[in-house]
């Protein structure tokens, strides 16, 4: 079975338009949190930036105490970071690459570039109970050294393919080549032991398209959930979710 897990980030996005600052204020992202899981989520997914522009140490601390399903942090590979990871022992990690000028986050790990490093952090966070998945780009050689830093998991980025997606003619030329690039890539992850998640950008339409793509375990998604709860409600709008996840045949 296909797993969802919920990224709240942009919950504490709109809280944070308002109330930065102030240490409190709606919508509480950690309430978020528990309507997702009501509803019938897999997981929680919360990234606790370096900038802190969105979800606050606070938020995470409470999430610890909450969530019943699955924590995953998304985390820069940062010194600051790691180490309230390692305090907090959430269920999973995934490392991102962070920028101060981007909205969301963009683009994958360069996994070769730092692969020592991220080993490293890989080993600290699996001593300390807690599994690792790195986000990175469906490209061979970026596959290849993530199973090389012994993680559990990657999280194919899916947000090229999202770019490309025209629902009106089924996917153009250039996103059926992005969609290939994710087959592809999950392929070759599987083959080298790793469990293959995915996220960025997906949402209620562009996820029947991406169901070609095999071995999949769990989608992370959150700007597409929260933009239907405005309109629905969050229960509703994860509910809807798992309902169009149903296709997935792995």
């Amino acid at each position: 079975m296909l797993k969802l897990g919920v990224n709240i980030d942009h919950v504490a996005t709109v809280r944070e338009a308002r109330y930065r600052g102030v240490g409190h204020g709606e919508p509480d992202p950690v309430a978020a949190a528990r309507l997702c899981e009501a509803a019938g989520c897999h997981g929680i997914t919360a990234h606790l930036r370096e900038d802190r522009r969105h979800i606050q140490d606070r938020d995470v601390w409470k999430l610890r105490e909450v969530v019943r399903t699955r924590l995953n942090l998304e985390m820069a590979n940062a010194p600051e970071i790691i180490e309230i990871a390692l305090r907090l022992k959430p269920e999973i990690v995934c490392l991102v690459p962070e920028r101060r000028l981007e909205v969301t986050t963009e683009g994958g790990l360069d996994v070769v570039a730092a692969e020592k490093a991220l080993t490293e952090t890989r080993k600290r966070m699996n001593d300390a109970g807690v599994e690792v998945s790195l986000f990175i780009a469906p490209d061979t050689n970026q596959i290849a050294a993530a199973a090389r830093t012994g993680s559990q998991f990657i999280e194919l980025h899916t947000g090229k393919f999202a770019e490309e997606f025209q629902p009106a003619e089924g996917g153009n030329g250039r996103a059926r080549t992005e969609l290939q690039r994710l087959v592809a890539g999950a392929q070759q992850a599987h083959s080298l032991g790793l469990k293959v998640n995915a996220g960025h950008g997906l949402n209620y339409i562009n996820l029947a398209t991406l169901y070609q793509v095999p071995h999949l375990v769990e989608l992370n998604i959150g700007h597409s959930i929260v933009s239907r709860a405005v309109y629905v409600g969050m229960e509703t709008a994860v509910q809807e979710m798992l309902a169009a996840m149903q296709g997935y045949r792995g």
